[in-house]
């Protein structure tokens, strides 16, 4: 743990560097392609990916660096890895290329299948999160850091924080079943950090997303009490097999506004 802490700073120093860089192409003219899974990518994700890979090599080059942008390695060759750092350069493309600040630089280090270190950095609006496994979570504003700790009951109004770019009938379905929530939405693995630092009890992903979009952020969640899971109630773990997608989650702080099985049917009902 020691270890994982000590690595914190320069690990939010190489995110922050990562985010000059994307804020230098936000701050022009830009265009985008699109990958083979249709997916946005712009200069912005290519050279925040530059960065981080030249950051975390020189900080630790001994651990091996996954990134979004970087291609995926053969499977017989990362199941060898017992540690590794996982990351998603620009978190929220779609939200970049809308040019609404919710997008993020994701870093996570990966040890025995678990998200241990995360740092979300979102550098148009200054959003700054860290967490440590076993240690704690923090927000740091101004540089100094605050921690930060899920909401320790439910109110007698539940918050939900949604997607600004996946929405669909399970969302409204839930939000239906629990009445009349606050709907906070945002982009990208904010939306996961803001349950972290009790503004939102829980957040639901009913769509695809890949290991690297959810590793960073669930560290800061589980280090500020709360969970992260599949449908089943498992914890989502990393480099488990040759896919790096994820299943349908939630994530959550205190404990659950619904049952658990309830959350599960909707989110497995028709569209």
């Amino acid at each position: 743990m020691s270890e994982w802490l000590k690595w914190r700073d320069a690990v939010r120093g190489v995110a922050h560097r990562a985010g000059e860089a994307i804020m230098h192409v936000y701050a022009g003219e830009f265009s985008f392609s699109r990958k083979m899974d249709d997916s946005p990518v712009t200069e912005a994700d290519l050279a925040a990916h530059r960065v981080i890979v030249a950051g975390l090599q020189a900080l630790t080059p001994d651990i091996p660096v996954l990134t979004e942008e970087g291609g995926l390695p053969d499977w017989s060759i990362r199941q060898r890895w017992t540690r590794y750092w996982l990351v998603d350069p620009l978190d929220g493309t779609r939200e970049f290329i809308k040019r609404n600040g919710e997008f993020s630089v994701n870093i996570a280090l990966i040890d025995g299948h678990q998200s241990v270190m995360g740092v979300v950095y979102a550098p148009a609006t200054g959003l700054d999160y860290a967490g440590v496994l076993g240690v704690g979570s923090w927000r740091f504003v101004d540089g100094n850091p605050q921690s930060i700790h899920v909401r320790d009951s439910l109110g007698e109004i539940v918050t939900l924080a949604l997607s600004r770019s996946h929405l669909g009938g399970r969302e409204q379905a839930l939000i239906d079943a629990l009445g009349d929530p606050v709907v906070v939405r945002c982009g990208s693995a904010l939306k996961t950090c803001l349950v972290a630092e009790a503004g939102a009890d829980l957040y639901p992903r009913f769509g695809p997303t890949s290991e690297w979009d959810t590793a960073a952020s669930q560290c800061v969640l589980e280090a500020a009490g709360g969970r992260l899971v599949d449908l089943q109630g498992a914890r989502l773990q990393y480099n488990r097999g040759a896919s790096v997608l994820n299943p349908s989650f939630i994530a959550y702080g205190a404990r659950l506004p619904l049952p658990l099985a309830e959350i599960a049917a909707i989110a497995k009902a028709p569209r």
